[in-house]
């Protein structure tokens, strides 16, 4: 099984290759089997993609924005018609099964694209009257942009970045994750395709060493990562050093709070989704789950019924619900999580270890109850398939707990009360939140987190305010008085 690409890396509208980069090879995680082996980016190959991304982004930025989102919207279209195809890639690159890509991954990049392709014609400024003179203002793309991807949705993250990005005048340079790093390529192409003129949207593979050759380039204004915590540090660090634009989406370790007039049904299977979709590596995933003692017994019933129905098997298999993890590193630390609950007391309600298919890296899908607020799962983010079952008993309790932690990404709650769900989630310290559904993040509304989390916001109109900048233009209608 292959997924070679042309080359290692897309700049200036062209597949590119430097073969003195070290290796990276791609590893499909459901057999362990290398598909693909591309170069790591020289000093050279960064250098022509900026060179490439500068020269472009002027000409780019003086397009009529309705001409930009033209192309992005075809852009969208090709993705669309090439669905299965992508969503096969996507699943050897992430191990994630076929069922989960061919609805969720492109097709919301594909979203995305077209989304802020409506959106772009409609950025403006504003005049403000100031009698006889007046100020207006102009809304200016940043220049170019450096994208750094993270490995659990590599072609999602990649159009989430370059659709406001592009659309507003932008260039990008981006940078996948070495361990998912054929989605990107392909996005590149299908932009070119589209009509995108070359070097705006230009791939560039590499570990952190490359990322941070990127983040610490005086051609670059701005730095959009999606990663975690310690990662966010480093590269909030070096970006500050040139006073550069930064958004960065990080880490979560986000609570679902259940109470006990929630639909259970509802309930258990949004906790689910919260914590087994793609094997349990989403960063807004719900793993802290807090149930209202009142119903604890039925919860974790119902909720073992319907975990010990999850289809694990071939990601390539239409009927598969559940894939291995990313790679044997993700392997080794959820197991190491999993033995550390189990030696710190809590309770196993279900699964709780490594499933034997083929050589890939699969765990069960887990479940812990009786889980506490010092315990290791409660605390750190696991990123697998493992579930933290928390009780509470009242609404103060349960806010003040949601809230003792270093993250602020996400958060949700069921509950048949309406002015408790407004009123608890005014108070929980999370950026994404959701009232009696869990995950769900269309591109029309804002992503991201607070505290640890992260700073900015993906998608919605307020990603223009993270791609554009501001000038304000005074006009004067009159003569100049001076007192000399």
């Amino acid at each position: 099984m292959k997924a070679q690409p042309e080359a290692s890396h897309f700049i200036d509208g062209v597949y590119v290759e430097d073969d003195a980069g070290p290796a990276i090879e791609v590893i499909y995680p459901a057999t362990g089997e290398v598909i693909a082996v591309l170069h790591e980016a020289t000093a050279a190959v960064l250098d022509r993609a900026l060179a490439s991304a500068k020269r472009a982004q002027t000409e780019w930025a003086a397009t009529k924005p309705v001409e930009r989102a033209r192309i992005l919207r075809r852009a969208a279209d090709i993705i669309r018609d090439r669905g299965e195809e992508l969503a096969r890639l996507e699943t050897l690159d992430t191990g994630k099964p076929i069922q989960e890509t061919v609805v969720a991954d492109w097709p919301s990049g594909a979203d995305c694209l077209e989304w802020f392709a409506g959106l772009a014609p409609t950025v403006t400024g504003e005049t403000i009257p100031l009698g006889r003179d007046f100020i207006y203002t102009i809304r200016e793309p940043l220049g170019v942009c450096v994208g750094i991807g993270a490995w659990n949705y590599p072609s999602q993250i990649a159009c989430w970045k370059a659709a406001p990005a592009l659309s507003l005048g932008n260039a990008m340079v981006f940078k996948p994750s070495e361990v998912t790093p054929l989605g990107a390529l392909k996005l590149a192409s299908i932009l070119v395709e589209a009509g995108l003129p070359p070097g705006l949207f230009n791939v560039v593979q590499g570990r952190g060493s490359v990322g941070a050759a990127l983040v610490t380039d005086p051609r670059v204004a701005k730095v959009s990562l999606t990663g975690s915590v310690p990662t966010g540090r480093r590269v909030y660090a070096a970006a500050a050093d040139g006073v550069r634009h930064v958004t960065m989406e990080l880490g979560g370790k986000s609570p679902l709070i259940v109470f006990d007039d929630a639909s259970i049904e509802d309930a258990v299977g949004a906790a689910m989704l919260g914590n087994f979709y793609s094997a349990g590596q989403v960063c807004s995933n719900g793993t802290r789950v807090f149930v209202q003692k009142g119903i604890k017994d039925r919860f974790l019933t119902r909720l073992a019924e319907r975990t010990a129905g999850i289809t694990l098997g071939d990601p390539l298999d239409g009927a598969t619900q559940m894939g291995p993890l990313v790679s044997v590193a993700q392997l080794d630390k959820v197991l190491g999580y999993i033995d550390k609950a189990k030696a710190e007391g809590a309770r196993l309600l279900c699964g709780g270890g490594r499933a034997a298919i083929n050589t890939g890296y699969f765990v069960q899908p887990t479940v812990f109850a009786d889980v506490t607020d010092d315990m290791t799962i409660a605390k750190e983010e696991v990123f697998g398939p493992v579930m933290a079952v928390l009780d509470f008993e009242a609404e103060e309790e349960v806010i003040a707990r949601a809230n003792a932690t270093e993250f602020g990404l996400a958060a949700g709650i069921f509950t048949s009360d309406l002015a408790r769900a407004h009123r608890v989630i005014a108070r929980l310290e999370a950026g994404t939140c959701w009232i009696n559904v869990y995950n769900l993040t269309p591109v029309e509304g804002p992503f991201g987190g607070s505290k640890m989390s992260g700073v900015g916001r993906e998608n919605g109109r307020a990603a223009v305010e993270h791609y554009t900048q501001v000038k304000s233009v005074y006009v004067g209608m009159g003569p100049v008085e001076a007192p000399y």
